[in-house]
């Protein structure tokens, strides 16, 4: 059984680490609010621009002459996973809900003959494929604190696999990231990012009846559109996955202060009793003394 002093020294400890997740919490909501902001402001933008190069791209033949970013290589024998994830941990199974799915993505492919490779955007979640696919990550991002990344940090990346997948490295990137829903709820997801999906022809367009002409033509729009395309939906996926952490966190610190309260009772109550029994104890040795007097 425990001492006294070690039950005491270990309620200080969990109630130290109480105020901790406590004040990770309050810090995780505050980041929360801005980051949902910017996710809902973001995922407008990207979900039309994606419909709208989508639709362009359903009237443009796929001619030698159509850029790359559409009529794409031709082939589809290797796949680029795009992972975005965090750098940082104590975020509950945020990062770990997204390499799942890319994992069993991977091995739905591979069992179909392909090669997957993987370009990892978080050290979190670059750490997690190495475990496994150390031979096939190509390269690896540390983006940093999530809410504070622009535009301009994209770009650059979204002209690195731009440039990647021009020069045939892969004939198919995904991109995976959690999508925000609600502070319990991330829903890891994947969208396919270069060729440009197209849309199906068979759907009907949302500007049905009408008529619409391109100035100038649809492969000028699409040789602007089709990169700022790429660079969009990995910021979308950014905000996306910035407000997923946040929520994710906040839940995940909410867990371990009740958990560490239920401790912090768990243990008062053992130490009560240690104490109580040593009373008891000290309380017999006296009165036995007392009669063998």
């Amino acid at each position: 059984m425990a001492s006294l002093k070690a039950l005491k020294i270990r309620i200080n400890s969990v109630k130290s680490t109480q105020k901790i997740t406590k004040a990770m919490k309050m810090v995780a909501a505050a980041k929360l609010r801005r980051a949902q902001e910017a996710a809902e402001a973001a995922r407008p933008y990207a979900e039309r621009l994606e419909a709208v190069v989508s639709s362009i791209a359903s009237k443009v033949e796929k001619g030698p002459q159509a850029p790359k970013l559409l009529a794409g290589t031709g082939k589809d024998d290797v796949h680029l996973f795009v992972v975005a994830t965090s750098d940082k941990g104590l975020a509950g199974a945020f990062n770990t809900n997204i390499v799942r799915l890319a994992r069993r993505r991977a091995e739905e492919l591979r069992a179909a003959g392909k090669t997957v490779k993987f370009y990892t955007i978080g050290k979190k979640g670059r750490d997690q494929i190495s475990r496994t696919y150390r031979s096939d990550v190509v390269h690896g991002i540390e983006p940093g604190d999530l809410g504070k990344l622009g535009f301009e940090e994209v770009q650059g990346w979204a002209a690195d696999l731009t440039a990647r997948f021009d020069a045939g490295e892969f004939d198919v990137a995904h991109l995976f990231f959690s999508k925000f829903v609600s502070v319990l709820t991330q829903e890891p997801t994947e969208i396919q990012l270069m060729p440009v999906a197209v849309a199906e022809t068979g759907a009907a367009p949302a500007t049905a009846g009408a008529s619409v002409e391109y100035e100038p033509d649809e492969e000028e729009i699409l040789a602007d559109l089709l990169p700022r395309n790429v660079s969009v939906q990995l910021l979308r996926a950014q905000r996306e996955n910035a407000a997923s952490e946040q929520g994710s966190k906040m839940t995940a610190m909410d867990n371990a202060t009740r958990n560490a309260g239920d401790m912090i009772n768990k243990l008062t109550i053992q130490y009560n009793r240690t104490r109580q029994a040593a009373i008891t104890t000290e309380l017999v040795e006296i009165i036995s003394g007392a009669e063998a007097l």
